[in-house]
């Protein structure tokens, strides 16, 4: 049925980007329900609104009799959840094909005049099919006027076709509806509809479903259904559906979709630097056609040539070419391969073969992940005795009516072809896996001269990238005095740095952008340097990110820090690429004034990096990293803080909260809690030192992320009472944002909550005692022997928390 069911986080992030869920009722479609994980998701959104709905209805279309009754108990779910704070809830799940009956609500709406749609919200990940020409849907859908070859961009337009005027529509698809004829009918019904407002992109092809291996770009768009658009559309980007280091751009919508493109091509432009080589191409002004040439693709589809192909050259035979002899810059043949060699040159082949002379080929078929989406090769027709040649369907051919090029031309057009410049620039439009013939007719290039002289910048040897980039760089854009705003030189220089930590083993969540410019930012390395002028400054997580931005042009928003800590800083830190705080070991690893340095060795090794001595030293270090990462756990080991759970000693890293954590098990605990259960304790630096999940599962929690932990947590089984511990150093007390926090964190508990902030001194205390909550308790572990109430009647006491009366 061409389903991918979606996974819960791409489900929130998704129901995280609708703007209007205060509006007093709201109507949702959901036409691929699924289980309904988009539909809970928003539920859970509207929920959590500061001023939510009254009203929420809810449509669910889904067909597939095994995932309806699990979509039955989701949407009672969500029943009891909305009834529970005051949302009247009603549902319909309907079990008939979306297609087939939106087609029937929007006809009856022409017919009698009666508003067909129906619904202010729309959350969509529709199944991805093609479908035949001559099939009903494809009639369907064309008597709602859409002609389209694919199930997901009909959904979708059946899907914008049922909101109301300025109802919200977010949807995951694939990028391949941006561009590229197939999908021309679609984007102008829907551009003419809809107002793009947000467009979330993926680095990745392989994250937001990893589990159904889906090769193609998805991305995840947000339109309200006007015909006014926006002055400017935001674009943001990020690793995977799970990372929270967003990078956001905002762009003219003028610049998204040209006014005069009569394509409707959707342009999405992630940040500066891809503006950068907009700017770039956009100096380029000749097309193929002005050139004299055009591009096709190769003719010989070999299951439908099966019985004239042949395993080796033989009589009245001539060369095949498949993608797989495209090689360096040149056509490798022969080439030892399962494929043909060969096919027969009789009458019957005739239309299949061409002339033996000079073309470019280009594969059909590239995916984001290749370093390369765009490979070409010259084929120099010298090197093949033959008056023809076949080339296979999955290569497109570059010629001039018909006959070659001279092979001066050709070898221009390649290395332009293979440039970093066109590369980036096909990235940016191109989301599916082909690059069609339509892409390449569409693209921009040199003039005719320039051709020429790219093809004589280099003799027989094919030349590397970086001379590729050199000759494009001074004969075509005179780029050198842009310095660092040189977006070639940019994205090299970020491609560089993902080569090296791919050489150095890093796996492949860490092998991103996001991972690359950490890299940079922490040698102080902007584009246009040597790779010798490496150094190793002191850099805390926000001057890294300052430098991503000023030097890179990638800005991440400011609230996503933790994720460069935890999901590259911290992989660098295990790795011994970087060390923490080498100017003072004992500071808290989630101290705000903690910095890390490159370490020397590292440092030494990627100042060879581009140099004859670079694989010879990553050898060397790849051979004593491990000593170096057992010498810096030693060292921190010896600063690491004893302490004694349930009669085995374990340790605590140095410094800031931990201090006090210590006091709090061997000072608070036995006078406070004295035989109490201790449940769980964290750390800084490795997120817990125990937590015994089972004891706290069979009090009726159970905690997904340590992040939102307490400190400590205590069972003090005397009096059956659970205790909640916040250590006080750099973040703040048990207020009443956090308490509240901590209640809902800990609903599933039936014993009484007690909650306590602790602090090293009173001084400390001092600073934060308007903010801590009511209810709560205080402990200085200066004055260890005595406890602070806050309005109670005896201490470290219970209390009940306030059942909301519902409606």
């Amino acid at each position: 049925m061409g389903q991918f069911l979606t996974p819960a986080s791409v489900a929130q992030l998704m129901a995280g980007m609708f703007n209007r869920l205060d509006l007093p009722e709201i109507s949702l479609l959901d036409a691929g329900a699924g289980i309904g994980s988009l539909l809970a998701a928003f539920v859970e959104k509207v929920c959590q609104h500061p001023q939510h709905t009254s009203s929420l209805c809810v449509v669910a279309y889904e067909i597939d009799p095994f995932l309806i009754g699990y979509l039955h108990q989701t949407l009672e779910l969500c029943k009891r959840k909305c009834e529970s704070i005051g949302i009247c809830f009603n549902y319909e799940i309907r079990e008939t094909d979306f297609i087939e009956d939106a087609v029937r609500l929007l006809q009856i709406g022409l017919l009698n005049s009666a508003n067909a749609t129906e619904f202010t919200h729309a959350i969509l990940n529709p199944p991805y099919l093609k479908i035949n020409a001559n099939s009903q849907v494809r009639e369907l859908l064309r008597s709602i006027g859409l002609e389209t070859s694919n199930l997901y961009t009909g959904f979708m337009a059946a899907t914008a076709q049922l909101l109301k005027p300025s109802g919200e529509f977010v949807a995951i698809t694939p990028r391949s509806f941006c561009n590229g004829p197939y999908f021309r009918d679609f984007r102008k019904m829907f551009l003419e509809m809809m107002a793009l407002q947000q467009v979330h992109l993926f680095e990745s092809r392989q994250e937001a479903f990893s589990d159904d291996h889906v090769l193609q770009e998805t991305m995840i768009i947000q339109a309200t259904k006007q015909k006014q658009k926006s002055s400017s559309v935001i674009i943001n980007t990020s690793s995977g559906a799970n990372d929270d280091l967003f990078m956001s751009h905002s762009v003219p919508y003028t610049d998204l979709v040209h006014l005069n493109d009569i394509e409707q091509f959707i342009h999405i432009i992630p940040d500066k630097i891809s503006q950068q080589i907009v700017q770039q191409m956009a100096l380029l002004t000749c097309t193929l056609k002005d050139l004299g040439l055009t591009v096709s693709t190769g003719r010989v589809v070999d299951f439908r040539a099966k019985d004239y192909l042949r395993k080796n050259l033989e009589n009245n035979t001539v060369p095949l070419i498949y993608p797989v002899n495209l090689s360096n810059g040149y056509v490798e043949y022969p080439k030892i391969t399962k494929k043909p060699e060969a096919i027969v040159h009789i009458e019957e082949t005739g239309n299949l073969l061409i002339p033996n002379e000079h073309y470019v080929l280009c594969k059909r078929f590239s995916s984001k992940e290749e370093k390369r989406r765009i490979v070409a090769v010259v084929y120099d027709a010298d090197q093949f005795n033959y008056a023809y040649v076949g080339f296979e369907n999955h290569l497109n051919y570059f010629h001039k009516k018909g006959r070659g090029l001279s092979l001066t031309l050709a070898r221009g057009l390649a290395v332009y072809l293979n440039s970093t410049l066109v590369d980036a620039f096909f990235r940016l439009f191109n989301g599916h896996t082909q690059v069609n013939a339509t892409d390449l007719r569409k693209l921009k290039y040199p003039n005719l001269s320039q051709l020429l002289l790219l093809g004589t910048g280099f003799k027989e040897q094919f030349p590397s990238l970086q001379k590729i980039d050199q000759l494009i760089e001074n004969q075509l854009l005179s780029m050198s005095n842009l310095s660092e705003n040189n977006p070639i030189a940019t994205k090299s220089r970020i491609d560089e740095a993902l080569q090296i930590l791919t050489q150095l083993g890093f796996p492949r969540k860490q092998l991103n952008e996001r991972s690359a410019l950490t890299l940079l930012a922490l040698l102080d390395l902007k584009p246009t340097d040597s790779w010798q002028l490496a150094t190793s400054p002191l850099m805390g997580v926000t001057p890294m990110m300052d430098f991503m931005a000023q030097h890179y042009g990638k800005t991440y928003k400011p609230n996503t820090r933790e994720t460069v800590r935890r999901q590259t800083v911290h992989q660098f830190l295990d790795a011994a690429l970087i060390v923490a705080n080498p100017d003072d070991l004992n500071r808290p690893i989630n101290s705000p004034k903690t910095v890390y340095q490159i370490e020397e060795s590292a440092l030494e090794l990627l100042r060879t990096y581009g140099t004859d001595e670079w694989e010879k030293s990553i050898h060397t270090y790849l051979t004593s990293v491990e000593t170096l990462k057992k010498q810096y756990a030693q060292e921190r080991e010896m600063s690491r803080i004893p302490i004694v759970i349930n009669g085995k000693i374990k340790t605590l890293s140095p410094g800031g909260q931990n201090i006090l954590i210590e006091k709090i098990i061997n000072d608070f605990a036995p006078r406070f809690t004295p035989s109490g259960k201790l449940i769980y304790v964290g750390d800084t630096d490795e997120k817990f030192a125990h937590f015994d999940a089972a004891a706290l599962t069979d009090l009726g929690v159970n905690i997904d992320s340590h992040g939102k932990m307490p400190d400590v947590i205590i069972h003090f089984t005397t009096n059956n009472w659970l205790v909640l511990i916040e250590a006080v150093t750099s973040h703040g007390p048990i207020n009443p944002k956090r308490k509240k926090e901590l209640e809902v964190l800990f609903k599933g508990v039936q014993i009484p909550l007690v909650m306590v902030t602790t602090f090293l001194s009173r001084k400390a205390m001092v600073a934060y005692l308007a903010e801590i909550a009511w209810e709560t308790d205080v402990w200085v572990a200066e004055d260890s022997t005595h406890l602070i109430h806050f309005n109670g009647e005896y201490l470290l006491q219970a209390y009940q928390r306030e059942k909301k009366q519902t409606s």
